[in-house]
């Protein structure tokens, strides 16, 4: 029997049990909450062809992992900010408005110079427009631009090996950190989770390093942010927006917050408007 769903495909034995193991099993849940936001329990057992117990067990243990918030009933990734740093679940969010940015930011690139780019979801938006820059040397952590630039004519690829994060599709660790001390780059473009006044700052310190290295190694910084990410605030600071030449977003951007920032002497960049 095949019980199927646009992101699952269970295969039941003859005798009704799972073929899929707990691991898998448990990858497809946390797939499921992604495109749901909040999923029943009743839903679930009859999904994946299991005990209502067995599905506990399996909130349990992704709630124990910080993946989803257990409610009545069933779960939910709503106000989990572990959830929000998976790169699966930044991938979805904002999405035009990321592939806007990242358009306008490459418009800072010249054909012929060297870019870092970091592991951030509006990163992964400008590999066609990093294409269109040819010829150009991309020297990148995100496994997502690697595999998009890999053999592509005029792109010469410096892939920035290390650890690799499942949850960030990308490289960390002592050995990137590595690698990018020993360059220098015409320019960088990356990302922040969340920018409170004029500071930008992340959630997780694993990505921390890589990024505050990129804007160390590169002539011209541009920081990539959505209007989602003003006036908050996360866990780590990465930097105050004046180490950058210029903050690229969009003016869904309130005018309040626009004007304090550029009254800070900070550098706006409108993807859908002009530079302010």
């Amino acid at each position: 029997m095949l019980i199927t769903s646009e992101r699952c495909y269970i295969r039941l034995l003859s005798n009704g049990a799972p073929a899929l193991k707990a691991e898998n099993r448990r990858h497809n849940i946390v797939e499921l909450l992604f495109d749901a936001g909040t999923v029943a329990l009743d839903d679930l057992a009859r999904q994946f062809g299991v005990s209502q117990m067995t599905i506990h067990r399996d909130l349990d243990a992704l709630e124990a992992e910080g993946l989803l918030r257990k409610i009545r009933g069933g779960a939910t990734i709503e106000a989990s900010g572990h959830f929000e740093s998976d790169f699966r679940y930044r991938s979805r969010m904002a999405a035009e408005e990321k592939r806007q940015i990242a358009r306008h930011a490459a418009g800072f690139i010249e054909p012929g110079t060297s870019v870092m780019v970091d592991d951030g979801s509006t990163s992964q938006m400008l590999l066609p427009f990093l294409i269109e820059k040819r010829p150009l040397t991309v020297i990148t952590n995100n496994l997502a631009l690697i595999l998009g630039l890999a053999g592509q004519a005029g792109i010469d690829l410096i892939s920035l090996g290390g650890n690799y994060s499942r949850k960030f599709n990308g490289f960390f660790g002592v050995l990137t950190e590595r690698a990018l001390e020993g360059m220098r780059a015409d320019t960088v473009l990356l990302s922040s989770s969340a920018i409170a006044g004029q500071l930008a700052f992340h959630q997780d310190q694993e990505v921390l390093g890589v990024k505050r290295r990129m804007i160390a190694s590169a002539a011209k910084r541009y920081l990539m942010v959505d209007h989602q990410k003003f006036g908050r605030t996360a866990l780590h600071l990465l930097a105050d927006l004046t180490s950058f030449d210029g903050v690229v977003t969009t003016d869904v951007l309130s005018d309040d917050k626009a004007r304090a920032l550029q009254g800070a002497d900070i550098k706006l960049h409108f993807a859908n408007g002009e530079a302010a």
